[in-house]
């Protein structure tokens, strides 16, 4: 048999394996959204009742909740795997198209849809930024996994990007939002400025937070439970605890807006394409120029997962800690899971077809003159 028919099996294995939270998480979304939407049609006096839970701009239950969100991952990290990124092959040209791809070509992209496809919505247009700049810590495994990536690379550019985002988020959005956007906008007066320090206490909270319990969680059980208990046993728990907190968030956002969506629901469809153009767009691009640069599958797999894929909930933590979570800006940016699993999951079936059409099968790009022979070597 040769690995091309193996693919599909293979792929419909590591389906089986998702727990059932994860395998069907787009449905659970769908679910939080329509009882959202329906809790807030229904009760209108829900939302002035969460209202009542805040200090200052603080929702403690939605703080509560997002702390929930992003823990969970972020004691997934492997962070003791960024002292191995000498020893990866060609780890210089790999990472720095890494970085490019990440903090160059995401955050712009999606700056650039943002302002194509909502020129007159500026909260929209925020949301959407905050999502590009958020780039992706947790679900990029599961994709990764699905589409038989490098596991250990894909570890090393989720543990880098958790670093990376807690020093450089606050400062990049304030320059898209408040600087780039004034410059694009030129008098027309759709301007929202917000200043670093605005960004910064909402990374420091929602992403420092989580980041500082997961770097505990991961050094203080791991050497004492041992790598089985703590990868087949925790980390397991607490991924429900994660998904059950994003969903508990989306109920919650969904409520404040549930009137809203009634009488205006194209917006949902007006923010859902450019992050569709961004998803597709992000890993087609990725794919083509690690294919260019002749990486081999697995290490092009987990770069265009890694590049196409965003943190939503730094993003929705973001919106909200700014903006409130009442706002527009926050709506925008709880849409970015709804679109982003389903079309990552479709992506995954699209990069073992790459890999059946391009690749060999010892994972290397087949030589155009000698094609034939390499899809039959495997025989």
């Amino acid at each position: 048999m040769t690995k091309a028919t193996e693919d599909k099996p293979k792929a419909q294995q590591d389906v089986k394996k998702l727990s059932f939270l994860n395998k069907y998480l787009t449905l659970w979304i769908f679910i939080a959204i329509f009882l959202g939407i329906a809790l807030g049609a229904s009760i209108p006096g829900i939302a002035d009742a969460l209202n009542e839970l805040s200090v200052g701009t603080t929702s403690i239950p939605i703080a509560i909740g997002l702390i929930l969100m992003m823990w969970p991952p972020l004691a997934r990290v492997k962070y003791e795997g960024l002292k191995e990124i000498p020893k990866q092959p060609e780890a210089k040209k790999m990472l720095g198209t890494s970085l490019i791809l990440n903090y160059v070509v995401g955050p712009i992209l999606m700056f650039s849809l943002a302002w194509i496809f909502l020129p007159d919505q500026p909260e929209f247009r925020i949301g959407l930024i905050l999502t590009g700049l958020a780039r992706c810590i947790a679900m990029v495994i599961v994709w990764n996994t699905l589409a038989e990536g490098d596991s250990e690379y894909a570890a090393i550019l989720v543990a880098l990007n958790s670093v990376f985002q807690i020093v450089l988020y606050a400062f990049y959005a304030y320059f898209l939002i408040a600087v780039a956007s004034d410059w694009v906008s030129a008098g027309s007066g759709q301007n929202i400025n917000i200043s670093v320090w605005d960004v910064a206490q909402s990374v420091l909270i929602y992403l420092g937070i989580p980041f500082a319990m997961g770097i505990a969680t991961r050094y203080l059980l791991l050497p004492r439970k041992g790598a089985s208990w703590y990868n087949d046993r925790l980390m397991p728990a607490l991924g429900k605890v994660s998904l059950l907190a994003l969903l508990f968030t989306i109920v919650v956002m969904f409520a404040f807006k549930g009137e809203y969506i009634l009488n205006q629901p194209f917006d949902v469809v007006r923010v859902a394409i450019p992050l569709l153009f961004y998803f597709l767009i992000m890993f087609f691009l990725s794919f083509g120029l690690s294919i260019k640069l002749k990486f081999d599958y697995p290490h092009a797999t987990a770069q265009s997962f890694t590049a196409a894929s965003n943190n939503f909930e730094l993003a929705i933590a973001v919106a909200i800690g700014v903006f409130g979570i009442g706002s527009l800006v926050a709506f925008a940016a709880v849409i970015g899971p709804l679109i982003e699993v389903p079309v990552l999951i479709s992506l995954v079936n699209v990069s073992l077809w790459i890999r059946k059409r391009y690749y060999g099968p010892d994972g290397k790009l087949k030589e155009r003159s000698g094609s034939r022979t390499s899809e039959t070597g495997g025989d």
